[in-house]
């Protein structure tokens, strides 16, 4: 009886260190598998990042404007089909949506908008002068109340007043009129786009157009063919 316990504890203890030396084995087999798919995982990510990198840097540079611009507008289609739906009001709908810093931020930039169009005709032209000019002008309150009082029904003429040519202007009222008009004869001079002709230049053009050309000619070639102008002015060409 001793001797068949004592064989089945030595059969155990065989089995037992037989077993731990495989359960190593496999737990190091495991591991072994869950890091090559750790691997192969990263592995594939990083074609993938390299993948959309290449994508990002093939796409122009106002991609990402025009992305969110293309965004914007499908919300606000979005939101016009959702206001037509319910029977409501898009415009109503939105500025229910603007707080107030953003609508005073929108007013200020839109006063900072230059409203010069650019050249559309001389009509054009002298309306914004004149707008510019008379937004410069800051009236003397004090000598208007003061006509106004000496003149009395005057003050507004009709076709039958008589007040008409009587009035002097004040020495400060001619002064600031020549000042004004001094700096706009300086402003034209400072910003006209005719060059001043030269008097003493080679003429080497037949009209306008011809000299232009020479120009550009001479600022991309003048440095190639200085020896021969040289030599013909000194009729030593050959």
């Amino acid at each position: 009886m001793a001797s068949s316990s004592q064989s089945a504890a030595v059969t155990e203890a065989e089995e037992r260190t037989e077993t731990l030396p495989s359960q190593k084995r496999e737990d190091r087999l495991r591991k072994f598998r869950e890091l090559h798919f750790k691997r192969n995982e990263a592995r594939k990510l990083n074609h993938q990042e390299v993948v959309e990198e290449d994508k990002r840097l093939k796409l122009p540079s106002n991609w990402e404007a025009k992305k969110a611009r293309l965004e914007w507008e499908l919300a606000v289609d979005q939101m016009k089909k959702d206001c037509a739906a319910r029977g409501e009001d898009y415009d109503r709908v939105k500025l229910l949506e603007i707080t107030a810093d953003d609508a005073e931020r929108w007013e200020r930039k839109k006063k900072k908008k230059n409203p010069d169009t650019g050249f559309a005709g001389y009509a054009e032209a002298q309306l914004r002068q004149y707008q510019r000019l008379t937004k410069q002008i800051r009236p003397d309150l004090e000598s208007y109340e003061r006509q106004r009082e000496e003149c009395g029904e005057d003050f507004h003429p009709t076709s039958n007043s008589l007040i008409y040519g009587t009035h002097v202007p004040t020495k400060d009222g001619i002064d600031r009129m020549a000042e004004d008009v001094e700096k706009q004869i300086e402003k034209r001079a400072k910003y006209s786009r005719r060059r001043a002709y030269n008097d003493d230049a080679d003429i080497d053009y037949i009209n306008e157009r011809n000299a232009k050309f020479n120009k550009k000619a001479e600022r991309f070639y003048g440095k190639y063919t200085a020896e021969i102008k040289q030599n013909l002015e000194r009729g030593t060409a050959v």
